[in-house]
């Protein structure tokens, strides 16, 4: 049993009529007589009864037509949804993003573009520590995600650089180094710190190291450590220490905590959409490309001016 099969017989059993029905279909009597005898002989029984002046449905073929007709109906709904994902207008889009970098900028504005582009489409929201989207994107649980540090070179990977955040320093509003000008590494020598744990990411611990002893700041006094800079805040208004965060820190900042710059810290982490190079997903591809023209047209590699003491 064929389509077409199915498809000739709805038209016949419609019109009840093969005469009508081939017209309808723009094919020959004889042909599609056949095709229906053909149909009528792999199913087991009739279909129409003849008459003499036509042919009128059997008990069976009434059955049979309304089944026929919810059958085809389904395939032309499931072929127009997947022409719909084939073209990338519909389906399920999985990103991940890390919440620190996402109050602005190419992050957020990606997404709502996204959702205005594709209102068919699903957009599924990850928000996860950036190595656990890296796991999450290897192991395909993820399309993509919004990674800081990402890895430089990988050969299941790809990525597209979004933005370049530079470091600042999370205080108290009290605190002794919101009144230093122009505030230098060397001038926190005697501050207590919150310190995210080195195997949230060694290479990225030790660099910050690295940049603490170069700008006289050889040993900082870590009073706590925190995971994720959501902690480091709170631990800050708290007055419990001070504590690196990303500069875009100052878009869900407490009210009681001021975001310094540090004028001799010269880190900053990059931001990029990482995927994997054998996903073929035709929405994650319009995704990257909607996303690349948005970096293109606001390059986030100039952070706002932050205090650095009065």
């Amino acid at each position: 049993m064929e389509l077409r099969h199915l498809r000739y017989f709805v038209a016949v059993g419609e019109e009840e009529h093969f005469g009508r029905g081939a017209k309808r279909l723009r094919v020959a009597q004889p042909a599609l007589s056949r095709q229906i005898q053909d149909l009528e002989r792999e199913i087991g029984f009739k279909l129409f009864d003849r008459l003499s002046r036509g042919v009128k449905l059997s008990a069976a073929g009434r059955l049979f037509l309304e089944e026929t007709r919810r059958i085809l109906h389904q395939l032309n709904e499931a072929t127009e949804r997947a022409q719909r994902v084939a073209r990338g207008q519909s389906g399920t889009l999985r990103v991940g993003f890390t919440e620190n970098v996402s109050w602005r900028g190419a992050v957020p504005e990606a997404l709502r573009l996204f959702r205005d582009r594709y209102p068919d489409a699903e957009l599924h929201l990850n928000p996860l520590p950036s190595l656990e989207q890296l796991e999450a994107v290897r192991s395909s649980r993820l399309d993509a995600g919004f990674l800081l540090n990402p890895p430089r070179s990988d050969r299941e990977l790809d990525q597209l650089p979004v933005a370049l955040h530079s470091l600042a320093l999370a205080a108290p509003a009290a605190h002794p180094l919101c009144k230093v000008k122009n505030l230098r590494l060397r001038d926190m020598a005697d501050a207590r710190f919150i310190w995210f744990p080195r195997r949230e990411s060694a290479a990225f611990y030790d660099r910050l190291m690295y940049e603490c002893i170069r700008g006289g700041l050889k040993s900082p006094r870590i009073v706590q450590e925190a995971s994720n800079e959501a902690t480091i805040l709170t631990l800050v208004a708290q007055g419990i220490g001070v504590g690196f965060v990303l500069e875009t820190a100052r878009w869900r900042c407490p009210d009681d905590v001021a975001i310094l710059k540090v004028a001799d810290l010269r880190l900053s982490l990059p931001l990029a959409l990482v995927w994997r190079k054998d996903n073929l997903s035709p929405l994650l591809a319009k995704f990257v490309t909607d996303l690349g023209s948005l970096v293109k047209r606001k390059p986030e590699r100039s952070p706002v001016k932050l205090p650095s003491g009065s």
